[in-house]
């Protein structure tokens, strides 16, 4: 059901939404970079696992792999949880026509919510999808709170250690990155133009 009338609190969870999607294209762009030179800001404009685990192999402390880590993730499920809670279906519909995320995997992840929303927060902990079906399904923050914990430890944890099992590839990488990082940004561009368009575009013409 929709709300008779949008929260205030909505615009401003739309605006820290643009703000994420920024530095995500940001972060998409400069990566081989950022890796090297500043992991930090890597991990802080994105939290994607591959991020996680080339900062780590580039030596990022764990202090900052466990504060800015979960705090990023954390920022962004919580983000599209109030975007969910204060546009409801106009919100899911925004998934499909401008974010690349197709009406039949919708469908699958509404279904898999309803029936065991308890297993889906915490293993989709990185899902803008997911946290907006939680917000549209008015999940309790009381609930919510802990299964988001639970997940993104459990990520951060499993990270670190398929980071630490695979560190001598992770250094080979980031050697070879040293050489062509100009190359790899180059390509990232290219990649990241083509995904925005692609999803605007599909939008448009549904």
């Amino acid at each position: 059901m929709e709300p008779a009338e949008r929260p205030t609190w909505g615009r401003y969870a739309l605006a820290g939404f643009v703000a994420l999607v920024a530095a995500t294209n940001i972060a998409g762009i400069f990566w081989a970079r950022l890796v090297e030179d500043s992991p930090t800001v890597l991990i802080a404009l994105s939290s994607r696992n591959r991020y996680l685990a080339l900062s780590l192999g580039a030596d990022l402390p764990l202090i900052s792999y466990w504060v800015i880590g979960p705090a990023r993730i954390a920022a962004a499920f919580l983000i599209c949880h109030a975007i969910g809670r204060a546009y409801r279906t106009t919100a899911l519909s925004w998934f499909t026509r401008y974010l690349g995320v197709d009406q039949t995997s919708l469908d699958s992840f509404q279904r898999g919510f309803d029936r065991a929303s308890i297993v889906i927060v915490p293993f989709f902990v990185g899902s803008n999808l997911v946290a907006a079906l939680s917000g549209v399904r008015l999940m309790p923050l009381t609930r919510l709170v802990p299964l988001l914990a639970i997940g993104i430890v459990a990520r951060l944890a499993l990270i670190q250690w398929f980071a630490a099992i695979f560190d001598e590839e992770l250094t080979a990488f980031l050697e070879w990155l040293q050489r062509y990082s100009w190359w790899a940004v180059g390509a990232s561009v290219v990649l990241v133009l083509l995904i925005n368009t692609r999803n605007v575009r599909g939008g448009s013409a549904r």
